[in-house]
């Protein structure tokens, strides 16, 4: 039995709600594709026991809301975004997932700015943060949208189709973002 999701906040595209354990598998199937594996550096496909383990682990941490993203119309499951947060200076760093099938749509952008809004207008967080390897155009694109800027870059820390490469800094703080 599918579950109507619990939307946390709507959107014109896509919509941000609850994650939800039916959905593991989907996560799982999308964190493991060559495309998130490519974009993340992460290098490797993780086991269904470690996803699930970590999952398990994720939803008894308060500091680490995740956040599933759905088409506002029908509320397909089209990815994640999560936040890492930082309580002790109220920041966090910022992961998108998108499913493979929903790439290049422009649901990136509109994801993240729902995300930005929650942090900000909801969690009262002072900035937030993301790393994205320099050769992912299309991510650094959805970012800057979104409302991130450029605020550095950690040199050859990433790696790109068996290369090393740039990471990419870009945040985004409370002022900026409710100025825009």
């Amino acid at each position: 039995m599918t579950r109507t999701p619990l939307v946390l906040l709507d959107g014109t595209r896509v919509s941000l709600a609850a994650t939800s354990r039916d959905h593991l598998e989907d996560y799982h199937r999308w964190e493991n594709d060559p495309g998130t594996i490519l974009g993340f550096g992460t290098q490797v496909a993780q086991s269904w026991e470690v996803r699930a383990a970590g999952w398990e682990a994720q939803g008894r941490n308060r500091n680490y809301p995740q956040f599933e993203v759905v088409d506002a119309a029908d509320h397909t499951p089209l990815g994640v975004t999560t936040l890492s947060i930082d309580p002790a200076v109220r920041t966090a760093e910022f992961v998108v997932l998108l499913a493979p099938e929903a790439r290049g749509k422009g649901f990136a952008a509109e994801a993240t700015a729902l995300t930005l809004r929650w942090a900000f207008e909801y969690a009262a967080l002072r900035m937030v943060w993301l790393k994205v390897l320099e050769p992912n155009t299309a991510g650094i694109a959805a970012y800057r949208k979104a409302g991130f800027q450029p605020a550095g870059r950690l040199r050859r820390s990433g790696y790109w189709l068996g290369r090393d490469c740039d990471e990419l800094l870009m945040d985004a703080t409370a002022e900026d973002f409710t100025a825009s």
